[in-house]
C-alpha cells in the first residue's frame, strides 16, 4: 500500500503551522518576551491562532490518513484534505486580522468540522463494510 496523498496535505499544513509560528516567534523577538504573553494582546491573539491551528490539524490528518489507510477512493481523500487545508488557512486568516473577520474565521471552522465529519463517516464506512 502506498500512501500518497495524506503526505500532500500533511505537507501543505505543515508550512502553513511554520508561518504561523513565525508570526509568534517575531512578535516574541520584538518585544523580548520569552514566556507566556507578558499581557501583550498582538502577542496573545497570534499564539491562539497557532494554537487553534495545533489544536485541530492534527486531527483532521489523522483522519485523513486512517481513510487513506483503509483504501478510501483518491478523489474523496483530495476532498476531505483540500476542504481541511482552505478551512484551516481560512479559520488562521479571519482570527488574525484586526478586527477578526468573523465571517472568514466562522466559515474556516464550517469547513474543518466539515473536513472531519466526512472523514470519520468514511473511517466508519469504511471500517463496517
Amino acid at each position: 500500500m502506498t500512501i500518497s496523498v495524506t503526505p500532500l496535505y500533511a505537507a501543505l499544513l505543515a508550512f502553513l503551522y511554520i508561518f504561523l509560528s513565525l508570526r509568534v516567534a517575531l512578535v516574541r523577538r520584538k518585544e523580548r518576551i520569552s514566556l507566556g504573553d507578558a499581557d501583550d494582546p498582538a502577542l496573545r491573539a497570534r499564539i491562539r491562532v497557532h494554537a487553534n491551528f495545533a489544536e485541530y490539524a492534527p486531527f483532521g490528518l489523522l483522519l485523513l490518513l486512517l481513510v487513506e489507510v483503509q483504501d478510501g477512493h483518491t478523489v474523496l481523500l483530495h476532498v476531505i484534505g483540500l476542504i481541511l487545508f482552505v478551512g484551516r488557512a481560512g479559520h488562521a486568516w479571519g482570527l488574525s486580522q484586526h478586527p477578526q473577520s468573523i465571517p472568514l474565521r466562522s466559515s474556516g471552522m464550517v469547513l474543518t468540522f466539515t473536513s472531519m465529519s466526512i472523514a470519520a463517516l468514511a473511517n466508519l464506512w469504511l471500517s463496517l463494510f
